[in-house]
């Protein structure tokens, strides 16, 4: 057992998973010769043969003896990964992982890490971000923050904190514009679209107006960073979640150039617990000092 030529076994399992040479080598990370010499040595190992005489290194073909060994080598890499794993994200009870959106972990929650590490030196915060959304089935979850309504609020729901839109843009592009400062500027501006249902042009019009803007026409971009990156770069105007661009606008990286109007959120931001568990103290510590920062933060 000991003097398995463990190195062939796991470039072999790859040769299996894959069907070929070339692209076990790409999945592995090494030349394809490197892979070709560990086939021949396992086969002078084993002293036969786990290919189908003819085959080609691109795309081999594997005998009857070679996909048994193949499959048994594919599970058993598969199950020491996964042990492996298990033992290293071993978690300590001071450890705390978050999930949310991709925006409002760049924008929101990560400059305030410190501030939160700083307050509770012991905890160790992990963020996982998902921009399709949060799994709240994945077991090491503890909590996460979502944004928009809930669609089945309850005891698993906290509420973090509100919002407001408002139009953005660069101070570049608002010169280029000559300066617009009314609602009814917007239909001579190009318009920045989020995906975010929340946070769409046709909510601001509702609010302000003018009846003529069309809010059909425009770039339409992925995410709520996507769209802020695109108007601090002087591409148009973007209607901006103010937790998300509040630090842009305090640089003077966007401006606002309708002033204060803005349209209100209630109840934008929530912080979700999963269904598996219940937070422990540093969980149960963390969410308190979110609840805090999202109150400091409107």
């Amino acid at each position: 057992m000991w003097n398995l030529p463990l190195n062939a076994l796991r470039a072999f399992a790859a040769i299996y998973s894959t069907g070929g040479v070339r692209p076990a080598a790409r999945k592995l990370g090494i030349a394809h010769s490197s892979v070709s010499r560990h086939l021949a040595e396992l086969e002078a190992w084993l002293g036969v043969s786990l290919t189908v005489r003819g085959s080609g290194s691109r795309g081999l073909t594997l005998n009857a003896q070679g996909k048994a060994l193949g499959e048994a080598a594919l599970t058993s890499q598969q199950a020491l990964a996964h042990a492996v794993a298990s033992v290293r994200e071993a978690r300590s009870e001071h450890s705390v992982q978050i999930g949310t959106h991709p925006s409002l972990a760049v924008r929101w929650l990560l400059p305030r890490l410190p501030a939160l590490e700083a307050a509770h030196p012991k905890v160790e915060i992990s963020v996982i971000v998902d921009r399709v959304g949060v799994d709240l089935e994945n077991p090491d979850l503890d909590l996460a923050i979502r944004m928009g309504h809930p669609s089945r609020p309850n005891k698993r729901w906290e509420r973090l904190m509100g919002d407001e839109l408002y139009p953005v843009t660069s101070p570049s592009y608002w010169e280029q514009a000559k300066r617009p400062s009314h609602p009814r500027d917007l239909g001579r501006l190009r318009l920045l679209h989020d995906r975010d249902p929340q946070a769409s042009w046709a909510v601001w019009k509702e609010a302000y107006g003018p009846e003529q803007l069309d809010v059909r026409k425009g770039p339409r971009l992925t995410s709520t960073d996507l769209v802020l990156q695109a108007a601090a770069s002087g591409q148009g105007v973007a209607l901006a979640r103010h937790q998300l661009a509040a630090r842009d606008v305090a640089s003077g990286v966007l401006i606002r150039p309708l002033g204060e109007l803005s349209v209100v959120l209630e109840n934008s931001y929530w912080i979700v617990l999963p269904p598996h568990r219940f937070p422990n103290a540093a969980a149960r510590a963390v969410i308190e000092w979110l609840k805090e920062e999202g109150a400091r933060s409107h």
